[in-house]
């Protein structure tokens, strides 16, 4: 058996728990001997078509909704996870889920392959005040990828955080895919996706998907938005987090709540493909994100994308081909938005390309690693 961990799944709803599920699913269709380790969450309803184990959990603070995990006094769940045989494990990050697919991996002398995705230090650091304490934290994260069989990371940009952090071994990437890519869009159907949101058709209209956490730089994007006085816009955030009901606070000093709507955490994907067909631009202005999915889920549905250059989401950008790079500044972000405005052509012309260049299939991104996982389990085998 393949075990995929991560400390989060679905219902929790981010870019790791979403990769997590699709490597899942679809090396489950190619193999149908697949499992997911994650923590238990209050309203989970496990319906897949392959097994879920989840161990006991309990909320993590100020980071809601995600969750602390303790596989080690679960007794029940040890009992079942110990009576499997895995031929390898891929954790998708280095904490209780992670930790717990090592030990597997050396208990029963299998690879483990470990994916980087995340920039563990911001979220340290905002919790954590001692300098001292953050780098012990980080130093163990490095501890645990110089661990693992192969180090995967899903763009090349990523290894410069990994190094910063220490870390001195092999990387390889390893693309991310998305579950929205296919046909080309007609215009038609960016009508249709409208008229389901209840959205005027000649609406220029935003989209931002993600944690509301103010790592992710939303506090320059809602005030990016409030020098946009002279254009008319409609914007969505889709998702939840720490800081959605301060955001909701901000926007409505900054006189933008006519104009932004908060739509909330979506577990429905065909809802959610709406938001990004009906969209004209995605606004992404983080410096926190290393690959972030829902760039590449825009660019399936050919809308392009907005974020700050020299950001690591930034580097499968190639301005004006297939996304928009702006400096660091919350004028220069709301110039560029204003510019695009007036440049409907482009931002369809450019749509376009991000779909052809930036979004892949989960099932072409999940055959790429089935053949690296068995090379590696051929290896192993040797």
């Amino acid at each position: 058996m393949i075990g995929i961990f991560n400390d989060c799944y679905p219902p929790i709803m981010d870019g790791v728990s979403l990769t997590t599920q699709n490597y899942a699913y679809w090396l489950n269709k190619k193999t149908g001997n697949v499992c997911v380790v994650t923590p238990k969450f209050p309203t989970s309803d496990d319906h897949e078509e392959f097994p879920i184990y989840r161990y006991s959990s309990i909320p993590i603070p100020m980071r809601k909704p995600y969750r602390l995990g303790f596989p080690r006094i679960d007794w029940p769940f040890h009992e079942r996870i110990n009576k499997l045989s895995f031929e390898l494990v891929h954790a998708h990050c280095p904490f209780s889920s992670g930790t717990l697919a090592m030990k597997i991996a050396k208990q029963q002398h299998i690879p483990c392959v470990a994916t980087f995705h995340s920039k563990y230090r911001s979220d340290f650091e905002r919790a954590i005040p001692n300098k001292t304490i953050v780098d012990y934290l980080i130093r163990n994260i490095v501890k645990f990828y110089e661990q693992a069989d192969e180090v995967w990371i899903p763009q090349a940009a990523v290894e410069e955080t990994l190094r910063e952090y220490g870390y001195k071994g092999k990387v390889e990437v390893v693309d991310n895919g998305n579950d929205f890519s296919g046909a080309e869009l007609t215009p038609e159907q960016k009508n249709k996706a409208r008229r389901i949101l209840n959205i005027a058709s000649p609406e220029f209209v935003l989209l931002f998907v993600g944690q509301h956490i103010w790592e992710k730089n939303l506090e320059f994007l809602l005030r990016a938005l409030a020098l946009l006085t002279d254009i008319p816009f409609r914007m969505y955030f889709i998702g939840t987090g720490y800081a959605s009901e301060e955001m909701k606070q901000l926007a409505a000093t900054l006189g933008l709540k006519s104009k932004v709507t908060f739509v909330g955490t979506l577990t429905n994907r065909t809802r959610l493909k709406n938001y990004y067909t009906a969209a004209d631009l995605f606004l992404f202005p983080s410096l926190y994100d290393n690959a972030p999915l829902v760039v590449r889920e825009a660019a399936a549905l050919e809308t392009p994308s907005v974020l700050l250059r020299n950001s690591t989401s930034s580097e499968i950008i190639i301005e004006n081909k297939n996304g928009f790079l702006t400096d660091n500044s919350i004028q220069a972000y709301a110039g560029r938005i204003r510019e695009l405005y007036g440049a409907p052509l482009l931002i369809v012309r450019t749509g376009k390309q991000a779909s052809l260049t930036i979004a892949r299939s989960w099932k072409d991104v999940t055959d790429e690693v089935y053949d690296r996982y068995s090379n590696l389990i051929r290896r192993n085998n040797r």
